[in-house]
């Protein structure tokens, strides 16, 4: 740890330590005080994807959380960075921030900042980049869609990983193949086969109050409400989440008449350098975030 792995704010003293040595239902706990949906399940697949910290008390329970994902050389996606409502204005998020920016040295950063959080990760040298929608609701059966022409959906398994991988780096700019096939075991996945080879892709998998899409890559507005359609009719009459950054559009059309209208939004934020493709960019977009997944 970093010599500023203690600290006292007001009356309690807090400690820093491991992640991977928290105790579940203790996470829970956490994420439930500030009104998040994670289940001890989805804190232990996030846990299993990157590296973090919790703040302690001088009794042991746990106030504070954040996490960091290393996905190349030179990036680093931040998350799960939770203050427990007694100790937020105290100063707690940016001590546990400052430890995250000490662990990841001079690497490029992105986040995803909820309203709350904003001001504080402005303040540590972090610039919005955009909005990130989450949809959600009770799914009603959707709309029916034709396929794109020249097309057929089939289920993915851990033989299609290298191919979803690839597709997903020229999305995201990175290399997220170690979080993918995380995924894809507790996942439905399905791949839209364009000449033999896979143009989209969404995997759609427990998490929360019921089910989330994500992530879901596609060339178009079309191809992606191609892959989700499936996950939403499957889901129908229960709790159904997605994350995208898809403002307008067919593709947002969809999820509003599919019972998914939008919830809240958080806001993309990056620091050293532009995380996200710039609008107009060519190539397969991510049109469902895995933000659960990571924070």
């Amino acid at each position: 740890m970093a010599k500023s792995s203690s600290i006292q704010l007001d009356s309690f003293e807090l400690t820093l330590s491991e992640m991977e040595n928290a105790d579940l239902d203790a996470l829970h706990a956490l994420s439930l005080s500030v009104g998040w949906p994670h289940r001890a399940e989805d804190w232990q697949i996030v846990r299993e994807m990157g590296r973090g910290v919790v703040a302690r008390d001088a009794i042991g329970r746990v106030l504070g959380s954040a996490m960091w994902f290393d996905f190349a050389p030179d990036f680093t996606t931040i998350g799960m960075v939770i203050t427990s409502p007694r100790l937020q204005m105290l100063g707690t998020g940016r001590w546990m921030m400052e430890h995250v920016l000490a662990q990841t040295g001079s690497r490029a950063l992105g986040l995803n900042a909820t309203r709350a959080a904003k001001r504080l990760y402005q303040s540590l040298g972090f610039r919005a980049e955009k909005l990130d929608y989450q949809c959600n609701g009770e799914a009603v059966s959707p709309p029916v869609v034709p396929l794109p022409p020249h097309t057929r959906l089939r289920a993915l398994d851990l033989a299609d990983l290298a191919e979803i991988a690839a597709l997903d780096l020229a999305a995201f700019g990175a290399d997220r193949m170690p979080v993918l096939a995380r995924l894809l075991n507790v996942s439905k996945g399905l791949a839209l086969i364009r000449d033999g080879r896979i143009a989209a892709f969404s995997l759609c998998r427990r998490f929360g109050r019921g089910h989330v899409i994500g992530p879901v890559v596609a060339a178009s507005d079309e191809e992606a409400i191609a892959v989700i359609r499936p996950h939403v009719a499957d889901h129908a009459g229960s709790f159904l989440r997605i994350d995208t950054r898809q403002q307008t559009g067919a593709f947002p059309q969809f999820l509003a008449q599919s019972g998914l209208p939008v919830y809240d939004t958080v806001t993309s934020m990056s620091l050293r350098r532009a995380w996200l493709p710039k609008d107009g960019s060519e190539g397969p977009l991510i049109y469902g975030l895995a933000s659960q997944a990571l924070g």
